[in-house]
């Protein structure tokens, strides 16, 4: 399937590993040109080094901090004008209500609700202005169902998704379409560090906790950044035009909802 997108040029967040990876290595394999970012350097380089090999497209790694004011202006002046915009950063750490303060919320929103409304307010003018443009946002299954342990995941990606529900329909008119990719879990470095919290609070090994966790996935497994990155590359082609402010579940089946 030819996904029409092939010469477009995407930001793709905190894309040196994991999922966001996962999206770069899909849309650069429909022949889109990256804008690559992730905190580590070294790492980053090596990604977008894979990347070009690979898929023989143009690929921009800007190490910086995405949730910083610094690190977003950074991004923005090297990023220029792009089609697609892909929002991502890791998530707050596990942890009880009793214990967290309004510095952690602040963190937390800062990070996962107002660094991508910042960059779609940086970015969705250029893409209504030339008729065309795409922004998934990387959200969580905890939208649709809340986990205890990830509360302040919880709380700014439900701040997040409110957000993307009003624009989301204010811009379509435009060619410009905004949805949200919600995983379950992945098998990236933020399950091994939710496994590892959980097997240490159970003095259980690692495995252990991976296993407990996968028996509870209807799929039986953890899913992969290849799968995931396929679906946000679909969200992101010419056949996702009518698609408009939806909040799309790949968590293996683990949400127990009829809708």
């Amino acid at each position: 399937m030819d996904l029409g997108i092939s010469g477009k040029r995407a930001l793709v967040c905190a894309s040196s590993k994991g999922l966001g990876r996962g999206c770069a290595e899909m849309l650069a394999a429909n022949g889109v040109n990256l804008v690559m970012n992730a905190r580590g350097a070294e790492a980053l380089e090596k990604a977008a080094e894979d990347l070009r090999a690979a898929h023989g497209v143009e690929v921009m790694a800007i190490a910086a901090d995405i949730t910083t004011e610094e690190g977003r202006a950074k991004v923005l002046a090297a990023a220029g004008d792009v089609d697609i915009l892909v929002n991502n950063a890791g998530g707050p750490p596990p942890g009880s209500w009793q214990d967290w303060e309004r510095e952690d919320f602040i963190k937390a929103l800062d990070a996962n609700m107002l660094t991508p409304i910042a960059l779609m307010k940086a970015l969705m003018p250029g893409m209504m202005a030339r008729g065309w443009g795409r922004v998934v946002n990387i959200t969580s299954q905890s939208v649709k169902a809340p986990i205890a342990v990830l509360g302040l995941s919880n709380s700014a990606r439900a701040g997040l998704t409110g957000y993307v529900a009003g624009t989301s329909r204010q811009v379509a008119g435009k060619g410009v379409i905004i949805n949200n990719l919600l995983p379950g879990i992945h098998a990236t470095d933020r399950a091994v560090s939710l496994d590892t919290a959980a097997a240490a609070q159970d003095g259980i090994t690692l495995e252990e906790a991976m296993d407990r966790r996968a028996a509870t996935i209807p799929a039986g497994r953890y899913g992969t950044a290849e799968e995931f990155g396929a679906t946000c590359a679909f969200l992101c082609s010419q056949y996702a035009g009518y698609m408009v402010g939806q909040n799309i579940l790949l968590d293996g089946g683990s949400t127990n909802a009829t809708l």
